[in-house]
C-alpha cells in the first residue's frame, strides 16, 4: 500500500540527531562541535513548523555547487550558499557563502558552468567545518531548496560519511508550492522559474546566486498559496496528498 505523502513527510520530519554520533565525533570533531550539535538538537525538538503560520515562518533557502550528482560515486561538494526569510521577506544581508575543499580535477565542464576552478577549492576549508557553519547559520530554521533531491541527496551522504549523523533537518521544496499555485504550469530549471515570475536571472549556477534566486521564488508563492487559504506546511502538504 502507499503511504499517504503528508504521513510519510512527517514520518521523516519528526527524527532528532541520533544521540550515539557524539560517541564517534568525539575521536573526530573538536568539542565545539559536540556542544553545537547538542545545542541544535534541543532546538529541532522545540520547532514545530509544520503549524507555525506561513507568514511568521523562518526559512533558510540554500544551494549547493557539486562537482557531480551522485555523491555514493565520489562525487562531492564545491560550496555552500544560502540566505535567510522571515516571514516571506528576503533577508538579503542575511547570507552564508563558502567554498569547501576539494582536491580532484574538476572536470571542464562543472569549470564553465560554476566558474570554480581547481585553486579555489584546494586551500578552501574542509567539507566537515563548512557543514558545521553552514549549520550554525541555519540552527532550526526550516530549510527550502529549488528541486531539492540533489542537496538533500548530499546532505544526507556527508553527514553520515563526516560525522555518523543521520541528515535530519526539514527541507520544503519550491517546486511543491509551484505545483499548488499554478498546477498547469510545467517548470523545472530555476532560470525558467524565475524567468516565469519576472525574477532577474543573476549569478546562475553560483550557490549564493542561486539561492537568492530560490528565495524570492519562495516568497511570491508563499504569498500565492496564503491568498489559496494555505495557512502553514501542513496545510501544504495537506493539499499535495490529495
Amino acid at each position: 500500500m502507499r503511504m499517504n505523502p503528508l504521513i510519510q513527510f512527517m514520518k521523516q520530519v519528526q527524527g532528532k540527531i541520533n544521540s550515539s554520533v557524539y560517541a564517534s565525533l568525539q575521536g573526530q570533531s573538536s568539542p565545539q562541535h559536540v556542544a553545537f550539535l547538542r545545542q541544535l538538537e534541543k532546538e529541532l525538538k522545540v520547532e514545530e513548523s509544520l503549524v507555525v503560520p506561513l507568514k511568521e515562518l523562518n526559512v533558510v533557502v540554500f544551494d549547493l555547487e557539486t562537482t557531480g550528482f551522485f555523491p555514493e560515486q565520489g562525487d562531492e561538494i564545491l560550496s555552500i550558499g544560502a540566505v535567510k526569510v522571515r516571514g516571506g521577506v528576503v533577508q538579503q544581508e542575511e547570507t552564508f557563502y563558502s567554498l569547501a575543499r576539494c582536491n580532484r580535477e574538476l572536470t571542464p565542464e562543472i569549470k564553465v558552468l560554476t566558474g570554480i576552478e581547481e585553486c579555489d577549492v584546494e586551500t578552501a576549508p574542509e567539507l566537515s567545518k563548512v557543514l558545521v557553519d553552514f549549520y550554525d547559520f541555519v540552527k532550526g530554521a526550516v530549510l527550502v531548496a529549488h528541486h531539492a533531491s540533489h542537496e538533500k541527496k548530499f546532505l544526507q551522504h556527508y553527514n553520515w560519511k563526516l560525522f555518523r549523523s543521520q541528515f535530519k533537518h526539514r527541507i520544503v521544496d519550491t517546486s511543491f508550492l509551484l505545483r499548488i499555485a499554478e498546477p498547469n504550469v510545467s517548470l523545472v530549471r530555476l532560470e525558467d522559474c524565475c524567468d516565469h515570475c519576472g525574477i532577474p536571472v543573476v549569478d546562475r549556477h553560483h550557490a549564493l546566486g542561486d539561492a537568492k534566486m530560490t528565495a524570492e521564488l519562495w516568497s511570491m508563492y508563499v504569498e500565492r498559496i496564503q491568498a489559496l487559504g494555505m495557512k502553514n506546511l501542513r496545510d501544504v502538504y495537506e493539499k499535495l496528498s490529495r
